[in-house]
This record gives structure tokens, C-alpha cells and sequence, in this order.
């Protein structure tokens, strides 16, 4: 029997696949002082080059089209109690409504539908929220004010669980992009934080074109991946918006053979799950869209990212867009050359694997 005619079939992709030694001192606790003076790592298949992100408008060309978006972070995490005096920690999920949201509740006992949760008593504003129902690990909660208002006076910025210090007003002003305009996010699109309006007008001047997207991120995006086999996975969701203007503006550059690049792997998230034959669909929806080594991409070409958690979700995204190898060569790189990791750390510009 011919065995080119009759191939092995792919081997399944484990969670192993995606794991890799970090040294902890290289996990970025603090941002930099100038947003742009991170590095960019630029990973182009077995091409590695070390540079400067303000050298971001030196690898682009006249009509290259940059996905930003434009979500906002809220202050998601409110610290309370119960009634009996017990200690309770919420992080929103989704807004549902002024009043109304989804939200992981860590108490030392699950609420009950009914019961009421205390907050602001440190700040001198009490109020609650009334427990309305349970879907999984979600809890329905109904505050007694405005959910937004709520948030911006007693909340906190919602960190990342590897970094360690309690949130301040520097986290309040640089987990933020400085684009952000829609509120509802639980955690920044950190590979938009690189950017300062200085670099957004030299795309510009480069003959860039700037489009614009929503993508309302998670709490779902801090939990681990708790499966082995990658193909059991459960996606989180999360709720994406893209205007008419904006799905015009991609698909007008990509039928005239210009680029798209995506900046953040929720943009192109995004992108990808709007792609109908190879064209965004204007419109607002949910994606559950779970990306790894094997999808087929229809919209982007590049893709700006930070460096991503040991197996994580983020770190098989990056894997299928540039590639299993090219991304372990990178990570090893990037390591060795002393990047700074996550959310705070340094960037990365992918090429799409041919």
C-alpha cells in the first residue's frame, strides 16, 4: 500500500503543546513610562528581528489597514461582604443592562438566589446587589444604582492574576488604550496599549488606514485551559461589535490586494469570526471562536500581539496565525534576549503563515 497515497492523520494537539519555562523576573509588573518605548519583536517565519516599537511605521506600507479595538476597560472588581459580614470579591463578566450583569462571585459560600451582597462600605457609599440566578460558574446580579456609575466610584481596574500588586492610579490610566471610547471590558487589549497618538499619526502619515471594532473582553480570558485534549475545550464568549464603515474599510482593502493587520488577538478574534467567504459582516454578535494550529484564516495578515501565558488560549491563537515552530523560536528569543512578558510587557508584530 502506498502510504503517501494514504497520509497519518494529524496528531491531536495537547495542552503540553503550548507550554514553555518562563523566568518569573520577566513578567512585566509595571508598565513603561513612555507606552511606545516597549521593543517589537518582528517574527516573520524563521526570520527573527529584534527592534523598537517605534519602528512599527517602518515595516508597514501605504494602505495597510490597522484593526484596533476600541473596548474600554471598566473597573470590574468590587470588593464587599455579606449581610453576616463575610467577604465577597465580584469581577463583572457582562453588562447586561444599567443594572443588570453577569459576574464571577468568590465568597466562602456560593449566594443563594435572593440573597443581597454589600459594597462601598469602605468608601462611604453602601449599596447592594440582589442575586437573581446561576448559569455555570456565572452568577445574575442586580444592583440597586446605575451598574457604570457604581463601578467608577468604588470599583478597581481588574489585573491580571499575575501581577501582584493591588491596582493604583497608575493602572486606572495605563490599562487603558489610549483609543478606548466603548466601556465594558474586564481586561485591555494589551497590544493596543503600545500605542500613543505620536505612532497612530505616523501610520497615518505612512498612508495607513485606521479602522475600528469592539470587542467586549471576558473574565473568561484569565481562566486556564483545564483540559489536556485541546479539541474538549469549551470557549469562552464574548460579545464583538463591527459598523458598516469599518467592515467597508477591510473589505474594500483586502479586494485591491492591501493588508490587513490586526492589532490584538481580539481584533482578530473579531475579524475572523465576522468572515463570511473571505468579507466581514457588518453587525453585532457573540463568538465562542476557539483558534488553533489548523484554522484556516480568512482577513488578517499581520497581527501585533504581546507575548502570552504558557498554555493559554492567546499563546495557541499566535501558534496557528505564524506558525508552531516559528512562535516556540520567537518565545525561546524572546527569553534569551530578556523581553518583558503579558500584559505590561513588550510587543511582537507576526506575519501570517504562508
Amino acid at each position: 500500500m502506498d502510504a503517501a497515497a494514504h497520509p497519518a492523520p494529524p496528531r491531536e494537539l495537547t495542552l503540553a503543546d503550548f507550554d514553555y519555562d518562563l523566568p518569573p523576573e520577566l513578567i512585566a509588573q509595571h508598565p513603561l513610562p513612555d507606552r511606545a518605548a516597549s521593543r517589537l519583536l518582528h517574527v516573520d517565519g524563521e526570520r527573527l528581528a529584534d527592534l523598537a516599537f517605534r519602528d512599527l511605521d517602518k515595516l508597514v506600507a501605504p494602505g495597510d489597514v490597522f484593526v484596533f479595538n476600541d473596548t474600554r476597560v471598566i473597573k470590574a472588581r468590587l470588593l464587599g461582604r455579606k449581610p453576616s459580614g463575610g467577604k465577597v470579591e465580584v469581577l463583572i463578566e457582562r453588562i447586561l443592562d444599567p443594572q443588570r450583569a453577569w459576574a464571577l462571585v468568590r465568597t466562602s459560600h456560593a449566594p443563594r438566589p435572593g440573597s443581597l451582597l454589600e459594597f462601598g462600605h469602605e468608601r462611604g457609599a453602601p449599596t447592594t446587589a440582589e442575586v437573581l440566578g446561576r448559569r455555570d460558574d456565572l452568577f445574575e446580579l442586580r444592583f440597586a444604582e446605575n451598574l457604570l456609575g457604581l463601578l467608577e466610584r468604588v470599583g478597581h481596574v481588574p489585573l491580571p492574576p499575575y501581577i501582584t500588586h493591588d491596582d493604583s492610579a497608575e493602572d486606572a490610566a495605563r490599562y487603558q488604550t489610549v483609543y478606548a471610547a466603548q466601556p465594558g471590558a474586564v481586561a485591555a487589549p494589551t497590544a493596543g496599549l503600545h500605542f500613543t497618538e505620536e505612532v497612530l499619526a505616523r501610520l497615518r502619515g505612512r498612508g495607513c488606514e485606521l479602522a475600528y471594532l469592539t470587542l467586549h473582553i471576558g473574565a473568561g480570558t484569565f481562566q486556564p485551559v483545564r483540559v489536556e485534549r485541546l479539541a474538549a475545550h469549551r470557549m469562552h464568549s464574548e460579545w464583538y461589535q463591527i459598523g458598516e464603515a469599518a467592515a467597508a474599510r477591510i473589505n474594500r482593502a483586502r479586494a485591491q490586494g492591501r493588508r490587513i493587520v490586526a492589532v490584538g488577538t481580539t481584533s482578530l478574534r473579531a475579524l475572523e469570526s465576522a468572515a463570511v467567504d473571505g468579507r466581514v459582516q457588518a453587525g453585532a454578535r457573540d463568538t465562542q471562536l476557539f483558534i488553533t494550529p489548523g484554522f484556516r484564516f480568512q482577513v488578517a495578515d499581520r497581527l501585533v500581539t504581546n507575548f502570552h501565558l504558557p498554555k493559554s488560549t492567546l499563546l495557541m491563537l499566535v501558534s496557528a496565525f505564524a506558525g508552531m515552530q516559528a512562535m516556540r523560536r520567537a518565545y525561546a528569543h524572546a527569553i534569551a534576549q530578556r523581553y518583558r512578558f503579558f500584559s505590561y510587557g513588550d510587543s511582537s508584530l507576526l506575519e501570517r503563515a504562508r
